[in-house]
């Protein structure tokens, strides 16, 4: 499909997530069975501790300083995208460093962001401003926060959520 300027453009949505313990990228596999969107994890250069009190202090060190970690190729680029969700947990209160240089190092001027988060109760977070900061041209829309991975209630939770944000009408979801 071809916009008014005659660039593609994917009718699809394009999910974009990190996930450390697999909370997240429960979340987007979810979103995109849902949305019949295409899906990219985005990978770290350098994997982070798998102990948890390492995990954190590179955490901490990597959000304070500001740090954009290189990341592994292989994921879908955005360009063709008209709406993108974007996925990540809840680190330190903001999004993690793996998905903050994605969005750093990608245009996104025009899109629909959809920022979505899993967190397990910690440090409350404000995904929507901390994507606007790295995202000012984008049309950043309410971020989804579910506790770890949502559970059975997931679905129920992404379907209402999608319906709130515009995306979706609520009568595509009762063919099932």
């Amino acid at each position: 499909m071809k916009n008014n300027e005659g660039k593609l453009e994917c009718d699809r949505p394009l999910i974009i997530s990190y996930s450390y313990s697999g909370n997240t990228h429960r979340i987007a596999q979810t979103i995109q069975r849902l949305t019949n969107g295409d899906w990219s994890e985005i990978y770290p250069w350098q994997p982070y501790p798998m102990a948890f009190p390492e995990l954190l202090e590179q955490v901490k060190r990597e959000v304070q300083s500001g740090c954009k970690p290189q990341l592994l190729p292989g994921f879908n680029l955005p360009k063709p995208y008209q709406v993108i969700f974007i996925g990540s947990p809840n680190w330190c209160g903001t999004i993690a460093p793996p998905l903050a240089s994605w969005l750093y190092r990608n245009d996104l001027s025009g899109k629909i962001l959809l920022p979505f988060y899993s967190h397990c109760g910690g440090v409350p977070c404000d995904f929507r401003r901390d994507i606007f900061r790295l995202c000012p041209r984008a049309d950043v829309r309410e971020a989804l926060s579910v506790i770890g991975d949502g559970g059975e209630a997931l679905s129920e939770i992404l379907r209402k959520w999608l319906i709130q944000t515009g995306i979706m009408e609520s009568r595509a979801f009762h063919a099932g």
